[in-house]
């Protein structure tokens, strides 16, 4: 194991951030419970979480306010504090979608998550106080400054990759699903009345299988945000509910009512041969 891991794993492990970690997780939480803020911060009508893209532009323009710093001599010092600047005012957004992805995470993932965040933001003020210093004429203790800031963000940013690579934050959780592409039988039509919902096999598949005003409606059972049960969920509005982090989809598409889902839940095909519902993947 490198270095590089056991420090993370360590971060895993101490539970002692929890303190701390916890109930700003939870303050989040309910800041973005509304609606229109869940679906905006996660990414919902992008059809992917919004905080990584948004992280690559306070990152590029810091990354080329030191390049500029470096190599570009006095003649490139307008652009390299337009950067800075640049950097600092893109950096809020995507700390806010962050901190918005950060609020549904649990464990070892909270504890990364926190160091990561506090990580960035001490990026973030180093930067502030760079730019600072820029103005005031103190360019060299600008440029030192700033090259710390770049150096504790590629700290936080090695731990949003762990989250996102090696713990799977807001990974798709179906993508790798195998979905029957023929007619499956799940189960018997008896067995399933009227405003019931169920959990069913499709091959290797988990299938929500939902009876609701007298239409048949099958989706993936598992949470495309983060995992959870569908049918541990509740059924409202021609929609269920996840019951881990309340993403709401639709029953007839998949398609997302509320975040923080950002990725559609993946439908089948239903019908009813020779007393038994069956299922097919919608592609």
């Amino acid at each position: 194991m490198t270095f590089l891991h056991e420090l993370v794993r360590r971060i895993e492990c101490f539970t002692a951030l929890d303190k701390v970690a916890k109930p700003v997780a939870g303050f989040v939480g309910r800041a973005v419970r509304p609606r229109r803020v869940r679906n905006l911060l996660s990414g919902t009508s992008i059809g992917h979480p919004l905080h990584p893209m948004l992280t690559d532009l306070p990152i590029g323009a810091w990354s080329m306010s030191t390049l500029l710093d470096t190599v570009g001599g006095a003649g490139a010092e307008p652009a390299a504090d337009l950067l800075v600047g640049a950097g600092i005012l893109s950096a809020i957004p995507a700390a806010v979608t962050g901190l918005n992805d950060w609020s549904d995470t649990i464990g070892g993932e909270t504890r990364v998550g926190a160091v990561h965040a506090s990580a960035n933001v001490t990026a973030l003020g180093l930067y502030l106080a760079s730019l600072v210093a820029r103005r005031s004429g103190r360019r060299g203790r600008g440029k030192a400054l700033g090259l710390a800031g770049l150096g504790v963000l590629m700290v936080g940013g090695y731990l949003g990759g762990h989250l996102s690579y090696a713990r799977a934050v807001n990974v798709n959780r179906t993508t790798f699903e195998h979905r029957p592409e023929e007619w499956t039988p799940v189960l018997a039509d008896a067995e399933l009345g009227e405003g019931e919902h169920r959990r069913v096999s499709a091959g290797e598949a988990a299938v929500l299988l939902v009876r609701d005003d007298g239409q048949l409606y099958a989706l993936a059972n598992t949470c495309s945000h983060a995992g959870g049960p569908l049918d541990e969920g509740e059924l409202l509005d021609g929609c269920v509910v996840c019951p881990w982090h309340a993403s709401t989809f639709r029953l007839t598409d998949g398609s997302i009512v509320r975040g923080p889902a950002s990725t559609p839940q993946p439908t089948y095909q239903t019908r009813v041969r020779d007393g038994h519902i069956e299922v097919r993947s919608t592609g």
